[in-house]
């Protein structure tokens, strides 16, 4: 019981962590707090991305962390700093503040996903590692789902600056049951004794002689570019584009990112009944990855569609469709690598998809900018969830040999 309550209190603070996330891009839908930065479309982008550019730095930094000290004592400081950069946001005068603070959140939160992933990967066994994986992840879903329509009811009624301040001191809450309740789980002797000698740095090369790494991180990419674009643009796009009024924004997003999440529950789960009925694991959550990326390309056709209704039926299915993959492609990585390099992999793993968090808003703001709609920046997610597919139907396959070999050298590194 006690792991499976870790389990959940890892994914209300992943939760919390993405309300943290969630809450800049609803204040950029505003008018009023877009007023008053006198900000353009480019730079409402680099905004949205300069959480990421500290974030991903960190991330395979953040891996070595928890492989030495576990999750317990590295959340609780990671979640303090970022709930106090999320607050202090309501008071920022310049554009250079905002972009200080959102840096300063990535330093935070850069713990909380190798923290999590590397725990099921050590304390949930095979069979229920899609379930566990499906709870945790689909909390990068349900932050957007609660964040965005009770961010949206704060500026309607108290303004951005209340917003801020409230989402951020009311995340600290959380640190009081996670101190008591909380457990670091096991870690790997081989892990703790690589560190202690100083070499755990050598095994992330080696983890990247893998075709199976790269093929992860391209599809990680992949998915996550429609996934930032989400976070970041999905809720200027339903107000600009669709001309839905704020809080209505909330609701509908709040939907898309809501339908993610429980289809990412059932995809874990199913998988993981077929993989105890006689499936074979790594086939099974690889197809699953697969039919994920490909719903979720259906978002093309609600960029071309005349009708905001059916724009807004696409946003959300696109978004479910995405759910496919979502748990499985994360407990898909724990299945083909070792175990013994479970934070470093979650690392080079969320590297690769908070890469795309600093190229999506980014790429998303100029291509608005210079074509003047929102067609050409989401025609673009279509080709980059192509991509996708190919690096799964391409790469990440089973590859016996060589992954008992990269275990033997991370074992001796």
């Amino acid at each position: 019981m006690r792991r499976w309550l870790t389990l959940l209190l890892l994914s209300a603070g992943l939760v919390i962590a993405y309300v943290d996330r969630t809450n800049l891009s609803v204040a950029l839908a505003a008018s009023a707090f877009r007023s008053f930065f006198h900000l353009t479309d480019a730079q409402r982008g680099v905004i949205n991305s300069a959480f990421f550019w500290s974030y991903t730095l960190l991330q395979i930094p953040a891996g070595l962390l928890v492989d030495r000290w576990g999750v317990k004592r590295p959340v609780i400081l990671g979640l303090f700093l970022w709930c106090i950069a999320s607050a202090a946001t309501g008071s920022a005068a310049a554009l250079w503040q905002l972009i200080a603070l959102r840096l300063l959140l990535g330093v935070g939160e850069s713990v909380i996903f190798p923290a999590g992933l590397s725990w099921i990967h050590r304390n949930i066994e095979e069979r229920g590692r899609g379930l566990a994986a499906g709870i945790f992840v689909s909390a990068t879903k349900w932050g957007p789902a609660i964040g965005a329509p009770l961010a949206a009811q704060f500026i309607s009624r108290f303004g951005w600056r209340t917003m801020f301040r409230a989402l951020g001191i009311g995340g600290l809450a959380w640190l009081v049951p996670w101190a008591l309740w909380a457990s670091d789980g096991k870690r790997p002797v081989r892990t703790l004794k690589s560190h202690a000698s100083g070499a755990g740095f050598a095994s992330v090369p080696a983890l990247l002689r893998s075709r199976i790494v790269w093929g992860t991180m391209i599809g990680t990419f992949c998915y996550n570019y429609f996934l930032f674009f989400s976070i970041t643009w999905l809720p200027a796009y339903f107000v600009e584009r669709r001309h839905l009024s704020l809080d209505s924004m909330g609701f509908y997003t709040m939907f898309s990112f809501a339908g993610t999440a429980i289809v990412a529950i059932l995809a874990g789960a199913a998988a993981d009944w077929l993989i105890r009925h006689g499936a074979d694991a790594a086939a099974t959550r690889r197809w699953f990855t697969i039919a994920g990326l490909l719903g979720a390309s259906t978002e093309v056709l609600g960029a071309l569609a005349q009708s905001d209704k059916r724009a807004i039926f696409f946003a959300m299915f696109s978004m479910a469709g995405l759910g496919l993959a979502t748990a499985n492609y994360w407990a898909l990585t724990q299945t083909l690598l070792p175990a013994a390099a479970a934070g470093r992999i979650a690392g080079v793993q969320n590297t690769a998809l908070n890469l795309a968090g600093i190229v999506a808003p980014i790429l998303t703001g100029w291509l608005k900018q210079v074509t003047g709609s929102y067609t050409v920046p989401m025609q673009t997610i279509g080709v980059f969830l192509l991509i996708g597919v190919s690096a799964y139907l391409l790469l990440v396959r089973a590859q016996p040999a060589p992954l008992g070999a990269m275990e033997e050298a991370i074992g001796e590194s």
